[in-house]
């Protein structure tokens, strides 16, 4: 079970009607309240889980990050500033991500061993990116979706995990295969425009089949339907960021009934040294 830990104006689809200079300030701050729901939600299922934090959030909140690590969920590192990393050059992504990865450390006291690119924003163009995130001690990384979509995706790349070259455990976001065809089924938005019966339906397929662990991903504004609503943004942006907001809560307290949860580093056996 992985939370990516970022408020509702962080989102990649929203970037062209949010800068940096609105963070927390035109658009008000709420990750703290939906990530304590997520919290509650956990400590009521006794599920633990990784948590990819962005920088900025550890920052603005870093109590929040204190209270995840307290209640013996995994900390990880989601980047600084929540830009794709095919959108920065080798020096920028470094410091953008040792950023967020010294303040997680400095606050917890811990080493963190994972990384997330935002976006899932490893591909072809920027494979040095795992040189870099080897270089600034991680072990592991969470940064590929094997399928074809209009903002991310490596289709033809792994879809287990696997040792990059560069000294790297990549976990790839879990895809299934229906009629030839790569099919999302890690969560996110997906998890939303699904009914709940086929989500489940799809990863105890993946179980059965694929004979491997299966990772799910959300973020804690999608258990905050009262949050503000971006009205300048494009329709399929609007469309994908608040499909049955409403539903979530409920659909993750199944999810988190009808499966076993634990950390990355539980699940997938990572050696964090």
């Amino acid at each position: 079970m992985t939370v990516d830990v970022e408020d509702y104006f962080h989102v990649s689809a929203f970037s062209r009607q949010v800068t940096l200079d609105d963070w927390g300030k035109r658009f008000p701050l709420r990750v703290e309240a939906s990530t304590h729901k997520t919290l509650a939600l956990f400590d009521k299922h006794r599920v633990k889980a990784t948590f990819f934090i962005l920088g900025w959030v550890a920052e603005q909140c870093p109590d929040l990050v204190k209270a995840i690590a307290a209640q013996g969920h995994e900390i990880a590192c989601h980047g600084y500033a929540h830009q794709r990393a095919t959108e920065q050059d080798r020096q920028t992504f470094m410091q953008d991500v040792a950023r967020c990865k010294h303040f997680l450390e400095d606050i917890t006291g811990t080493k963190v061993a994972g990384y997330r690119a935002p976006s899932f924003s490893f591909d072809e163009r920027n494979e040095w990116a795992f040189d870099v995130i080897k270089e600034l001690g991680f072990s592991y990384s969470s940064s590929t979706y094997p399928v074809k979509h209009d903002l991310y995706g490596v289709p033809h790349w792994p879809r287990f995990k696997h040792m990059r070259p560069e000294g790297i455990t990549e976990i790839p976001i879990p895809t299934t295969y229906i009629s030839g065809r790569s099919i999302p089924i890690g969560g996110g938005g997906y998890f939303r425009l699904y009914p709940y019966a086929l989500s489940r339906q799809l990863i105890r397929r993946f179980l059965r089949t694929e004979q491997q662990p299966y990772s799910f991903y959300f973020h804690p504004w999608e258990l905050d339907p009262e949050q503000p609503r971006m009205s300048n943004a494009p329709l399929k942006s609007k469309f994908r960021h608040y499909l049955n907001l409403g539903k979530m809560e409920s659909r993750l307290e199944r999810l988190l009934t009808d499966f076993n949860w634990s950390t990355m580093q539980h699940a997938y056996q990572l050696n964090s040294d």
